[in-house]
């Protein structure tokens, strides 16, 4: 077991494990800690706790302090510049005409290094405005191109449902989402119906997904053969959720379907499940791979 403090560096990020090196600090507290690219100030997610050596990546890095007054306005001095620093960028790219757009500016807390996150259609050659911009703050400048769902994360708004982005609300961090996962919700298969404002697949897909894999495995297919009270049949209709089958008896082939619950048939022989590969090569662009 591993004593850990746990500190996340957005809003609404990924939390990371840090070494306490003596210190005790408690939720929402802000501490200094020791990160790959220098000194950073995060706010404290998980208090002093142990955990698990297997939940930890060794060695650890380690807090150096309690945030001081003094830290917590070199952090708010920093936003002011980070907007300062937006508004240059973004001049700097319509003078070279470069085809990207500006998503965030970011200042580390030693002020060694300044971020700019961009997105782009393709590669973009910004060494001239890389070497501009260090012209103008006289620091290393950084510049990171990222996709559309970490923009939206960083932007934030509003999802079809009317509610705030999930990314930017309490998702830490972005999990796979794919079309099957659609098909298998029996959701509509359009992608302005599955998709997020940031044009991929709705995190939330991926909510119920867990539900629906354990009731799919005990639930017969549209198209299987199945045994039932009333005898032999063919399941025309499914509904995962609730377990409601229509059966269409091999007996009564005229007759309207029966229904049944999943609990009262024995599958005799699985569906064969014919793959629309059009269907799903049109909406692969919308996955994030």
């Amino acid at each position: 077991m591993t004593e850990v403090i746990g500190v996340r560096f957005k809003s609404v990020g990924k939390v990371y494990y840090f070494a306490p090196n003596g210190k005790k600090a408690q939720v929402g507290e802000h501490v200094i800690v020791e990160t790959a690219r220098g000194l950073e100030c995060g706010e404290v997610a998980i208090a002093n706790r142990m955990v698990e050596d297997k939940e930890i990546i060794s060695p650890l890095k380690a807090v150096v302090r309690l945030a001081t007054k003094e830290d917590l306005k070199t952090v708010e001095n920093n936003k002011i510049k980070e907007k300062k620093a937006f508004d240059i960028c973004v001049s700097k790219i319509e003078k070279h005409k470069l085809n990207m757009k500006l998503v965030e500016v970011e200042y580390t807390f030693d002020n060694n290094k300044i971020l700019f996150y961009f997105t782009a259609d393709g590669r973009v050659d910004f060494r001239d405005l890389v070497k501009d911009l260090a012209g103008v703050f006289k620091t290393r400048i950084e510049l990171r191109q990222i996709g559309v769902r970490d923009e939206s994360k960083m932007l934030g708004g509003l999802g079809i449902c009317g509610r705030p982005f999930c990314c930017s609300s309490f998702l830490g961090e972005f999990q796979p989402v794919s079309i099957k996962m659609a098909k298998e919700q029996s959701l509509s298969l359009s992608p302005t119906k599955i998709s997020g404002t940031c044009g991929r697949l709705m995190c939330c897909l991926k909510y119920e997904q867990n539900v629906y894999d354990e009731l799919l495995s005990i639930t017969p297919k549209a198209g299987a053969v199945v045994k039932t009270p009333d005898g032999r049949g063919r399941v025309i209709e499914v509904n995962v959720l609730t377990g409601a089958l229509k059966v269409r008896l091999d007996d009564k082939p005229d007759a309207a379907p029966r229904s049944f619950h999943r609990d009262d048939v024995v599958l005799v022989r699985d569906a064969h499940i014919r793959v629309n590969r059009d269907e799903i090569a049109a909406l692969k662009e919308l996955e994030d791979k």
